[in-house]
């Protein structure tokens, strides 16, 4: 029995099948200079590959506990907002070419870990990339639940290796 489909569902179709094959990659990032250099050889590197679907989630500085105390949460959630806005422009233009698209997202207040997991429920299979600037004296929250294997972020093992030869020379 053979079934006659009509264009916009042959469409529709066609589609579903082209993302699919979309790579999907989401990246969560603090601050623009640290993210542009951990991403930049990253994309060029994936030049060759098919299209990918960049996924950026911004996670904004915490407002300090004594500045928080003359703000509402209004003025706040709009200082994210616009902090959001100003990293967004910057990191948009990198990706959006060679067939790749963008998504933004600001990080909501809660669990990375949940967030990572409805974005992959949402988009699909993702491979997961911390861009965050690691900070001294401070751990990072986890972006996954699965822990990280080797270096924070997405470094080679190389970088790892030359950390190790800086904190050896500080000695």
């Amino acid at each position: 029995m053979s079934r006659d489909l009509t264009r916009p569902q042959v469409l529709q179709g066609l589609r579903s099948l082209k993302e699919s094959f979309i790579d999907n990659i989401i990246v969560y990032v603090d601050e623009l200079a640290y993210a542009l250099e951990l991403l930049e050889p990253m994309r060029r590197s994936r030049k060759s590959r098919g299209p990918s679907r960049w996924i950026v989630v911004g996670c904004a500085p915490r407002v300090t506990h004594h500045a928080s105390k003359w703000a509402t949460n209004s003025a706040r959630e709009s200082w994210r907002g616009k902090w959001a806005d100003k990293l967004f422009v910057h990191l948009i233009p990198l990706f959006q070419h060679d067939g790749d698209t963008v998504v933004t997202r600001l990080a909501k207040s809660g669990s990375l870990v949940s967030q990572t997991e409805a974005l992959v429920k949402e988009y699909g299979v993702a491979t997961v990339l911390d861009g965050r600037r690691p900070k001294i004296g401070q751990s990072l929250q986890p972006i996954s639940a699965t822990p990280e294997q080797g270096n924070h972020g997405f470094s080679d093992p190389g970088t790892g290796i030359a950390d190790a030869r800086i904190l050896m020379t500080a000695d």
